[in-house]
């Protein structure tokens, strides 16, 4: 093991852009398909594997949908969201902050107080079990009109004390976030944060509407900013954090390969660039793995990594005092791996 991969395995971490829904493996797919007495197109898991080789962001998200189809029950939401924190624990994963998709179920008929008490449930047991703290992101999805967002903030009023912040996903491309600017208003009203994707196949522009009109305080992907200068010298002045997923752009063909990532650049640049998984169980790594490939594929060094990881808890929604405490403990522990002599990992 390279001291870098000791250095990423030991460092606390967290997470910011993670969709509960694209943590379902095949493996559960096809349990919980079973229990609930639905049919999938596929035989095998090794045949729905095979599926995952998709040619963009909307081939994905065909296949993500579908696969969301055998989420039923609050269990069924519960089993995913604890599967997911028991990999938190395996990858020193302390804290996560969680979008799920309402409309996803609502629209088949699920009770959105099905959909939230699941989650909410594992995420309480991942407090009190695993000492994981979280928080849960209420997503729109943009391929669908903001008056159909409008009705799903109304399913979630009676439950805003157990929602922490909204968020904006699904298909970017003809999605701008100017679609969705009265709808983010009534949520700045009601007092929750706002986060959106924004520049990951879409252009430099959808992320000057996500600051201008959705007044977001985070920029999920936000890769393509680096095509526009004055932007980069907003975000970089700012601090607005991204949050990247490499290995979902690579899978989404944004890029080609790992090794042409523009991670490097981001914190080049300056930019408050975080790591994460997106939908770990389509894109082929968890968190951890998103570390580990991007250390190895664009040699980053040991100040890098550490600069990643603090970026996290930097852009995170916890408060100042775990901020600060977390961030400490990143420094002591780089402290045991970064040196300045040949044999460190500078």
């Amino acid at each position: 093991m390279t001291q870098q991969e000791s250095l990423i395995r030991a460092l606390p971490k967290v997470e910011l852009h993670l969709h509960i829904e694209g943590t379902l493996e095949p493996e559960m797919m096809f349990d919980l398909a079973r229990r609930n007495g639905i049919g999938l197109i596929y035989g095998t898991v090794e045949e729905l594997r095979a599926a995952y080789d998709f040619r963009n962001l909307q081939s994905f998200l065909d296949l993500y949908y579908a696969g969301a189809g055998v989420l039923i029950t609050g269990q069924d939401f519960y089993d995913l969201t604890w599967a997911y924190l028991k990999r938190c624990e395996a990858d020193n994963v302390v804290h996560t902050e969680i979008f799920f998709d309402p409309q996803t179920h609502t629209g088949r008929g699920i009770l959105f107080e099905t959909v939230l008490s699941g989650i909410r449930r594992a995420l309480k047991d991942g407090k009190e079990e695993l000492g994981i703290s979280s928080r849960l992101i209420l997503s729109f999805l943009r391929h669908l009109s903001e008056e159909e967002g409008f009705k799903t903030l109304e399913m979630a009023r009676p439950f805003l004390d157990r929602i922490d912040g909204v968020g904006l996903d699904s298909s970017e491309v003809g999605h701008p976030p100017s679609n969705f600017e009265r709808l983010f208003a009534e949520c700045k009203a009601l007092g929750l944060p706002r986060v959106a994707h924004a520049g990951e196949e879409g252009p430099p522009g959808y992320v000057w509407e996500a600051l201008n009109l959705l007044d977001v305080c985070r920029i999920d992907h936000g890769v393509r900013a680096l095509e526009d200068g004055k932007l980069v010298d907003r975000l970089a002045g700012t601090r607005m954090p991204l949050t990247v997923c490499p290995y979902s752009n690579v899978r989404l063909k944004l890029f080609e390969r790992l090794a042409e990532h523009n991670l490097r650049e981001l914190l080049a640049r300056g930019l408050c660039a975080t790591l994460n998984s997106d939908d770990p169980a389509y894109f082929g790594g968890y968190l951890q793995e998103n570390y580990l490939g991007c250390a190895r594929e664009l040699a980053l060094s040991g100040e890098e990594i550490v600069k990643l990881v603090k970026n996290g808890f930097e852009a995170s929604w916890l408060d100042e005092a775990e901020k600060t405490r977390w961030i400490g403990l990143c420094d002591i522990i780089a402290g045991n791996y970064i040196t300045s002599d040949a044999g460190g990992v500078k």
